[in-house]
This record gives structure tokens, sequence and C-alpha cells, in this order.
């Protein structure tokens, strides 16, 4: 698989994104043996989670361009993970980083980005991720030149970091077997530029994006796009299908990873999985051949702290 080509010895922990390897999910899809679901394993970059790749991307393009300049800090909004990336390439590349993120996000989340160094600021854990927008927004209008701000939501470099490597990567370990592709949307990026590089491919590949069912969700990381601001990356045409998971199903399908396949998966993950294993599903009663490959955000172990929804959930 993929990771057997990651290099032995590096110069930088930079150098470590990317070429995750797909799992083989056997033991949940038994529903349909004949589909193959692979999970993508995002959580095997060294930040832990699917937003390595777009947050080293948007600062290294800010570097190249000169619109990250020194002394400079670099602020964004963000749920927690790609928080956690920017805290961790801010660090390695000596760049100073602030957050916003909504004050409910994981405690782990928080004690993670503070190790790396980087300083946090809390918004209204009512308003969600789109609380954090607006205030890191009222930030940079104050002070415009302190700060280097990326704006995961409207960046370019967001989805380019999976065109030219999410995507690139599942192909070349499924090729022409894939016939599905499914990914949370949130900023959008991941699924924005996975599905633009596979539909590319010379075979027709069906991108299905997954959404909370309801405005009020405990999927974090994951926007009800109806009810949200919507990020400016975002293109309907970007993909096939939209896919309403509720909590209840994305909870219950990680903890079902956890404890049938050995997976300790998110919960925005759960979704990915729920509905990639329902569209296997499907396949199967149709009677028609497939390959679904799913996204895996992140690991469990960011959600050990106690969360609004975990009234009935003990990990």
């Amino acid at each position: 698989m993929s990771g057997v080509m990651r290099a032995h010895r590096m110069e930088s922990v930079v150098e470590a994104v990317g070429d995750t390897p797909l799992l083989r999910l056997r033991v949940v899809t038994k529903n349909a043996p004949d589909v193959a679901v692979y999970a993508k394993l995002e959580f095997e970059n060294p930040g832990g989670s699917v937003k390595d790749r777009p947050a080293l991307r948007m600062i290294q393009d800010a570097r190249k361009s000169g619109r990250l300049r020194k002394g400079q800090t670099l602020i964004d909004a963000t749920s927690g993970n790609t928080g956690v990336a920017y805290s961790l390439y801010g660090a390695a590349l000596g760049i100073p980083v602030k957050l916003v993120m909504p004050a409910n996000v994981s405690k782990a989340r928080k004690d993670i980005v503070r190790a790396f160094g980087t300083e946090t600021i809390f918004s209204d854990e009512l308003e969600g991720t789109d609380g954090a927008i607006r205030l890191v927004k009222k930030i940079v209008e104050e002070d415009p030149e302190k700060w280097f701000y990326p704006d995961q939501y409207a960046n370019p470099s967001n989805p380019l970091a999976h065109y030219y490597g999410t995507g690139p990567e599942i192909l070349r370990d499924v090729g022409d077997t894939i016939t599905h592709f499914v990914a949370g949307l949130g900023t959008s990026g991941t699924m924005m530029g996975t599905a633009r590089r596979l539909r590319e491919h010379h075979r027709s590949i069906r991108c299905i994006a997954v959404q909370p069912d309801s405005p009020i969700h405990g999927l974090d990381g994951l926007k009800h796009f109806a009810s949200s601001i919507i990020p400016e990356i975002y293109d309907a045409a970007g993909h096939d299908e939209i896919f309403h998971v509720s909590t209840e199903q994305a909870w219950d399908m990680a903890d079902r990873l956890a404890r049938e396949e050995g997976v300790h998966i998110g919960h925005s993950s759960g979704a990915n999985v729920f509905a990639a294993v329902s569209m296997a599903e499907r396949l199967q009663r149709e009677g028609k051949p497939g390959c679904v490959v799913a996204i895996i955000a992140d690991r469990g172990d960011r959600y050990f702290s106690p969360l609004q929804w975990e009234k009935e959930y003990v990990w």
C-alpha cells in the first residue's frame, strides 16, 4: 500500500505529509460483500488529520507569493484539526500562530495546539465555526498588517492540496476500480480538490458529499450548509450527491469501527464511513460492482473529553 512509499529519512516534519494508506473495511461492510470499501487513513499525517495537507499548502504558497511576511502571526478560525496543523507547521517553520476556536471544541484539541506554543481565542460556542469566522475577521480588520490570515474557507490552496495530493494517491492505489468517493463538507476543500482530480480520470467516479442532517448536531468539523456560512471555495457542482447523516448514525459507526475493525476514528469520519457503507449496500442490492473510498479525517482520541452530545456515549 501507499505507506511503504514514505521516505525513511527526512529533513523536516513537513516532508511526512501525505501518502496515507487505504484500509479495506471487512466487518462493517458484511451486508455488501461484493463491494470494496476503503478508508483513507488521514490520521497517519504527522498532525493527525486530513487538515495537515491544506494547512501546509496554504503556508507554503503564501511564503512563496510573499503574502506571509516575516514578523507576521498566522491567524485563522478553526474547529480544531486545521488549528493543530497550523500549530505544528508553524512551530516547525518558525511562524507564530494564534487561533480563534469555538469554546466547545474538545479539550484534547485545545491542549494539543497549546503544546506547540499557539495562542487561542475562544468564540461563542453557540455560534459554532461561523462565530469563529466572524470573530477572526473582526480581529484582522483592526490590525491587518500584524496578521497573515490564510482563511481556509476561501483559500484556493486548500482544495489544491487535495487536487495534487489526495486525489492522485487514491487513483494510484485503487486505479480503475474506484466507482465512488465519499468526504464530509466542512471547509469543503477535501471534496472540492479531490473530486476535481478524480473527475479528470478516464473512468466515471461518483463523488458523495456528507453533511449533518440538522443544524444542531454533534459532528465536529462538518457544516450543515443550509444553515451555515457557505465557504467561498465551495461549488455545488463539485460533487454528484449530498448524503445527510445524523449524529447518532455517525457516532454509532465510529463505535463500530473501533470495536469491529480496530480503527478508532472521529465522529465526522464515522459519518463518512456510514455514507460509504450505505452506498456499498445500495450497490449490492442493485447487483452492481463497486469500489468506495471514504476519507477518515482524524483519530478518535481527540474526542475523549466530554462533549455536548456525550449523554449516553462513554469512550
